[in-house]
């Protein structure tokens, strides 16, 4: 990994996030995706438009995969690629809630080398490098230390908790909680936050690939539905579920999950 890519990642998600500040304070154009696919603002374009300038204008060489640009199936064959989600949470921002996030990652052949999720309402700026430790706000940040399944605080849709999903139709006892933006629900398992997260629906790379980099790098277990590691810059880009825990708990949930 280029030592300044993180110092990139930073730079840009600050610069994404003013602009997004100052768009916000405006009246929203939103129209929604074709396919069920959610909502857009102009606010997720300008931002993203914002990224690529910044971000693909340094790293020309680098392939690109974001939420709000057309695929283009070239980022395959690139070594490393930038993995962006403009806007993690367009829902709440569409609502005026302050709890969506710029997610932006590297991935140097399948595995995220630096990433930063940013929640310019809340100015919570999450970041790791690979073998650099995770941060919030500069603060080195380590996930939970809870070891037992029954009573630990997760973060996941009501979906995931129902019997169908878990080993003998048995739900363990949970304290469920939830925030609109996936990848800010991956954060505060890393920040230790929440002891938990778990999403079990396929689940686009851009949501994902940020948080899964800061969460091991904060001393957490990453993995999809199924245990399998994540891997990303996939043809479809997506991974199957993910879930997210220290790596005792981790196991637990494995072991409870219907399979």
């Amino acid at each position: 990994m280029p030592a300044d890519d993180l110092p990139l990642l930073i730079a840009a998600a600050r610069e994404a996030g003013a602009l997004a500040r100052d768009l916000v304070t405006r009246p929203l154009e939103t129209v929604d995706k074709p396919g069920g696919a959610g909502p857009v603002t102009a606010v997720d374009l300008a931002v993203d438009a914002c990224l690529a300038t910044r971000l693909r204008g340094a790293r020309p060489h680098y392939g690109w995969l974001s939420e709000e640009t057309e695929d283009d199936p070239a980022r395959l064959g690139a070594e490393r690629v930038f993995i962006v989600d403009p806007i993690d949470g367009t829902r709440s921002l569409i609502e005026g809630s302050g709890l969506w996030a710029h997610a932006l990652a590297v991935a140097e052949r399948g595995v995220v080398t630096a990433a930063v999720i940013f929640l310019p309402m809340r100015d919570k700026l999450y970041a790791a490098a690979a073998g650099q430790g995770a941060s919030l706000n500069g603060a080195p940040i380590r996930a939970g230390m809870r070891r037992a399944l029954p009573g630990a605080t997760l973060l996941a849709a009501k979906p995931a908790l129902e019997p169908v999903h878990w080993r003998g139709g048995q739900v363990p006892v949970l304290r469920r909680g939830f925030r609109p933006s996936l990848a800010y629900r991956l954060a505060l398992v890393a920040e230790g936050r929440f002891d938990a997260m778990l999403t079990l629906r396929p689940t686009w790379e851009w949501d994902a690939a940020a948080g899964d980099l800061i969460l091991r790098e904060a001393g957490a277990a990453t993995s999809d539905r199924r245990g399998g590691a994540l891997r990303f810059n996939n043809p479809v880009p997506q991974v199957a579920g993910i879930a997210a825990a220290n790596h005792r708990l981790h196991a637990g949930l494995m072991a409870a999950l219907a399979r």
